[in-house]
C-alpha cells in the first residue's frame, strides 16, 4: 500500500531586515506641527496657539510597536529634517527603544534616497530586501520608494492632516473621514505600498507585507 503523501509544510514568513520611521508626525508630534511652526516662524508669523509641549508626546501605539520590534530583534532608526536639537527633544520620550539615523551633510535632501541608504548603513544593514520605511511625510516616503524600500504611509498623524490630537478629536465623523480620505489618496498617488492611520496599526500592515514578500513580490 503506497505511503500517503505528506502535506507540504507552510512556508515561514520572511523576517524583516530593518524598519525606518519618520520622527515628527509618525512616532511623536501628532500632526507634524513642529515643522509647520518652524516654517511659520521663518515667515515671521506666530506659531499656532495649541498645546506648546504636547509635540514630544508619542503617537498612539508607537511605544508598544517599538518594544515589539526590540523583542523581535528588528533594527530600527528614525529620520527627520528638523534641527538636531529639536529632533532630540521630540525623541526623548522614546528613550532607548530606537536610535536616530546618522546624519550626513553630504546626503542630498529628500526625496533623494541618500539619507535612507545612510540610515540603513548606520544600522549595519547590508541588504534592501525586507527593509520598510514608515512615515506620514510625502517627501520621506518618496525617498524610501527611490531607495527601493517597502513604504507605509500614515494618513491621520502626519502633515497631510496636520492637526493636534485634540483638534483631530474635535472633528465630527464626516470631517475626519474627508481628511483621512484626502490624505490617503495623496499617499497612494506617490506609489506607497500601504496606508494606515498611525503606527498603532502597523502590525497588521507588516503581516500583509510579509505575505506579499512570501509570494515573491518586490517593492
Amino acid at each position: 500500500m503506497p505511503a500517503p503523501h505528506a502535506l507540504p509544510l507552510p512556508v515561514p514568513a520572511p523576517a524583516f531586515t530593518a524598519l525606518l520611521f519618520g520622527l515628527s508626525g509618525c512616532l511623536v508630534d501628532f500632526g507634524a506641527r513642529a515643522s509647520a511652526s518652524l516654517s511659520a516662524e521663518r515667515l515671521n508669523a506666530l506659531p499656532a496657539p495649541d498645546e506648546p509641549n504636547d509635540r514630544a508626546n508619542v503617537t498612539p501605539g508607537a511605544l508598544g510597536l517599538l518594544q515589539t520590534m526590540s523583542r523581535q530583534g528588528v533594527p530600527c532608526a528614525w529620520l527627520d529634517e528638523l534641527p538636531e536639537a529639536l529632533s532630540q527633544q521630540l525623541a526623548a520620550p522614546l528613550g532607548k527603544l530606537i536610535k536616530p539615523a546618522n546624519r550626513s551633510n553630504s546626503c542630498a535632501a529628500w526625496p533623494a534616497p541618500d539619507a535612507v541608504w545612510q540610515a540603513l548603513m548606520s544600522l549595519n544593514v547590508q541588504q534592501l530586501d525586507g527593509c520598510v520605511l514608515v512615515s506620514g511625510e510625502p517627501r520621506l516616503l518618496q525617498a524610501g520608494l527611490n531607495a527601493g524600500l517597502w513604504t507605509v504611509g500614515l494618513a491621520t498623524c502626519g502633515p497631510l492632516c496636520g492637526l493636534s490630537p485634540n483638534d483631530w478629536k474635535s472633528l465630527n465623523d464626516a470631517e475626519r473621514e474627508y481628511r483621512r480620505g484626502q490624505a490617503t489618496l495623496q499617499l497612494y498617488s506617490l506609489g506607497v505600498h500601504s496606508v494606515i492611520d498611525n503606527v498603532g496599526e502597523l502590525a497588521s500592515c507588516l503581516a500583509d507585507i510579509s505575505l506579499r514578500r512570501s509570494k515573491g513580490e518586490k517593492p
